[in-house]
């Protein structure tokens, strides 16, 4: 799924296995080299050579070019009546490019090959062209697995993407790197998430009414045997009600103290209290009726008072103030590994966009063949510093988009005078070289610079796509609750909803409203909004 094989796919437009297995074989540091010329030769804008004609039918399938150590084996049988034992010996001693067994090799390859009416010069050409295919050389019996699996994981991709996306992530369920690459894809596909929810989540990734439930045991510090305790007291006793209700119910000594607040931080809650603050300020005291709670139901005896509340339970949650919207995102971030309901550039990128920053680096380089020089803007997310064999230091800065997440390299002079910005949860503007090597996309940054979104030019319009009519009430009252903002950050708002006979209905709201990132996150957050464009 990488840039370049992408790149490779679009052109080759394979339609068979056997290709598949070509590819699979040629997308190497070694082999690439030939990836043009296979492309060429299949569409007929090259010559198909075959390097003595004995070697067609083996040669055949890759148009001439020798791709498998199969090919390797069987070329030395048919040209030089070599063993199928002698010609792996042959094979073996090409891959550990051992000299002295490579010269009785050479020698016995061109004897053999005399007797079979073939000049001494020419074997010797073939023997150099074989040598240098067989030091990179593919296994087809492992290559044509590799396709089968890659053909059959497309197909369900293409076809059933919600449960094929779940599944890969349930398979990388501890790994957070691979969640947020299978997240942003799934954002890519336009697949609906839905956000953990300690009374709609399963322990495992699942999938209900075409949308993926993201794991309760996925986030971090909860474990998935904790978080099936959770399920599994949901489903014999109901829905929670409440936080104490939550606490009572499940078993605190499971569910310990670090699990309720990252249950808090990322979210799971917020079906019980949407205020995370005042959830995660609540662990303390919900580990202590939930502690409480177990001891009674061990002992099998009940409260002094018989149905009379705990005194513990009255309390009632702390006071504590909401979050801002940057807070509850690095608490999520904290949490779960990556941004899952939203991203600190979300209400920035279409100024951004305006103001030649690329969105979706990926995307943006797309198929070019040479390096190009982009300027991009990401939250940092990590910094590697390293020391080189010259006793440079360097590092690796990992950011974050809404697109997906990438790695700039950092040479020394930049990563000395701009360390102090690169702190993770930083906004920062890159200026950088883009290329490709070895089929991977690699970014080397030139130019690092806070990123100023004061200075971004707030949109004109947004474009709100609703799932019914009844959202655009809701949305009205949100605007109205900003309408007391500045003139120059205003811009009009358009509402497109589904009518009954599935046509789109197009309304644009009477005067202007706030444009700026508060207000799309209100927005986005409503109930019924399915998406939000900016212009």
């Amino acid at each position: 799924e990488s840039s370049g094989m992408r790149d490779v796919l679009r052109k080759m437009r394979p339609n068979t296995i056997e290709e598949l297995t070509a590819l699979i074989s040629l997308y190497r540091p070694g082999p690439m080299k030939n990836i043009d010329s296979y492309v060429d030769r299949k569409f007929g804008r090259e010559e198909i050579k075959f390097p003595h004609p004995s070697l067609q039918g083996i040669l055949q399938e890759t148009y001439g070019i020798i791709i498998y150590q199969e090919q390797v084996m069987q070329i030395a049988q048919v040209l030089s009546g070599f063993s199928l034992g002698d010609a792996d010996l042959l094979r073996r001693a090409m891959g550990k490019k051992d000299q002295d067994e490579m010269d009785r090799q050479r020698s016995k390859f061109i004897e053999g090959a005399a007797k079979k009416n073939v000049s001494r010069k020419l074997a010797n050409d073939i023997f150099d062209l074989v040598n240098e295919f067989a030091g990179y050389g593919f296994n087809k019996s492992h290559a044509a697995a590799y396709a089968m699996i890659s053909f059959r994981t497309a197909y369900l991709k293409a076809h059933h993407p919600v449960e094929f996306i779940a599944a890969s992530m349930s398979l990388d369920i501890a790994n957070t790197e691979k969640l947020a690459q299978f997240h942003a894809e799934a954002k890519r596909l336009e697949l609906p998430i839905i956000a953990p929810n300690v009374n709609r989540s399963m322990a495992d990734f699942d999938v209900k009414d075409g949308a993926i439930l993201y794991a309760l045991g996925a986030l971090k510090n909860v474990g998935v045997a904790a978080m099936e305790n959770v399920v599994s007291v949901r489903e014999q006793g109901g829905p929670f009600t409440d936080l104490y209700d939550f606490a009572r119910r499940v078993d605190t000594r499971i569910v310990n103290k670090r699990a309720l607040e990252n249950l808090a931080r990322g979210g799971a809650f917020d079906c019980l209290e949407p205020n995370r603050a005042k959830a995660l300020a609540a662990a303390s005291d919900l580990q202590s009726i939930g502690n409480r709670a177990s001891d009674e139901r061990n002992s099998a005896q009940g409260g002094l008072f018989g149905d009379a509340p705990d005194s513990m339970e009255e309390k009632a949650l702390p006071d504590t103030a909401p979050w801002s919207d940057m807070k509850v995102l690095e608490h999520e971030l904290n949490a779960v590994g990556f941004y899952l309901s939203g991203h600190p550039l979300d209400g920035h990128m279409a100024a951004l966009t305006r103001h030649t920053f690329a969105g979706n680096i990926d995307a943006t380089y797309g198929a070019r063949r040479g390096p190009m020089v982009m300027k991009f803007a990401g939250v940092v997310t990590s910094r590697q510093e390293r020391l080189s064999k010259r006793g440079k230091r360097f590092c690796y800065l990992g950011l974050s988009d809404p697109t997906g997440a990438y790695e700039v390299f950092v040479g020394e002079d930049l990563l000395m005078t701009n360390r102090d910005i690169m702190q993770v949860g930083m906004l920062v503007e890159v200026a950088a070289k883009v290329e490709a090597r070895d089929g991977e996309i690699k970014i080397f940054s030139n130019a690092i610079h806070p990123l100023d979104t004061n200075a971004q030019a707030l949109p004109k319009q947004f474009t709100l796509y609703l799932k019914n009519s009844d959202a655009a009430s809701a949305v009205h009252a949100r605007l109205m609750s900003f309408s007391d903002a500045p003139a120059q950050s205003k811009g009009r708002v358009h509402l497109v909803m589904p009518i009954d006979d599935g046509r789109e209905f197009e309304l644009q709201l009477a005067g202007q409203h706030s444009m700026d990132t508060g207000v799309y996150n209100a927005l986005r957050s409503v109930i019924g909004v399915e998406k939000i464009e900016q212009i």
